[in-house]
């Protein structure tokens, strides 16, 4: 459980950092290929600090290789949408968006990986759950944001729900738990590569100038961020949890806080429907995590 509460609160530093971008005139694009070179850098020091010893050709030989590129692009695209959002619709509801996505790799759980065990309480809770998540992305019945961004929070829910597939299933992988930093380094490097080829388009058309202080904010989400992917991709191996259940519980949680830091920090705004929103999200989560004893 400490992996995934360590994981919660590393994401809420992300939220955090992304939120004070316009603050200080920060790039998102910039900031996020950064926060990539940042993360498998400590990815690589993490690997070397453990006696690891890099091979190339077992790298792309790996049976995790290709989840890797795929995560690492989807990464970088969703991460971008994400830092987008919380500027333009708020904290509260981006991280909605990003943590509804728990649909697909719970589905997934529960589908795939023949997680049947304590169904009952498993799908009760995903209820109260995914009511959390209607509650509090709403006021009155109606969307809490301007309806032109909606593409926005479709594009995060999609990207983030097919990279939690990926990247649940790639936990699983034989010899994963040994490759750990190895496979964050790739996807770390994948995402960065990625960002650097839409910098350059961004560039080429005149909508991009390089800002070195971008560098100093990409490492200060980088950081976090790292940890965050190596504490969740620890819970998904050794929690003792399904990913029917790791899912669910990271996501709630991250609402929640996410929730209150919004309300604390940057003073948006949450009716009582929120409020209620938030209440059916703990609720969703203690039924996750302690349903098992009672079914």
């Amino acid at each position: 459980m400490i992996d995934l509460l360590i994981t919660i609160g590393l994401f809420n530093i992300v939220v955090i950092l992304f939120k004070l971008f316009p603050k200080y005139k920060v790039d998102n694009l910039q900031a996020l290929i950064f926060n990539y070179i940042t993360a498998a850098s400590l990815g690589v020091f993490m690997f070397y600090s453990k006696g690891g010893s890099l091979s190339i050709t077992g790298i792309v030989n790996a049976n995790w290789f290709l989840h890797s590129i795929a995560i690492g692009v989807l990464f970088i695209v969703v991460f971008n949408f994400y830092a987008f959002g919380t500027q333009k619709v708020g904290v509260a509801i981006s991280t909605v968006a990003n943590k509804m996505s728990m649909i697909f790799p719970t589905i997934a759980g529960l589908v795939l990986y023949a997680e049947t065990n304590f169904m009952i309480y498993k799908v009760l809770g995903f209820i109260f759950a995914i009511v959390g998540i209607y509650l509090t992305s709403t006021k009155n019945g109606k969307l809490s944001f301007d309806k032109k961004h909606i593409w926005i929070i479709l594009a995060i829910f999609v990207g983030q729900g097919i990279a939690d597939i990926l990247f649940g299933n790639c936990s699983k992988l034989p010899g994963a738990q040994s490759q750990t930093e190895l496979i964050f380094v790739v996807l770390f490097i994948i995402a960065a590569l990625v960002g650097f080829i839409m910098l350059t388009g961004k560039s080429l058309g005149g909508g991009a100038k390089f800002e070195a202080r971008n560098i100093l904010w990409g490492i200060a989400v980088g950081l976090p961020n790292y940890g965050t992917l190596f504490f969740m991709f620890r819970a998904l191996q050794t929690s003792g949890l399904d990913q029917s259940e790791v899912y669910p519980i990271i996501s709630m949680g991250a609402v929640f806080s996410s929730a209150l830091i919004g309300w604390l920090l940057f003073k948006e705004k949450l009716n009582s429907g929120n409020w209620l929103g938030i209440a059916f999200a703990i609720l969703g989560i203690a039924i996750i995590t302690f349903g098992k004893y009672i079914y």
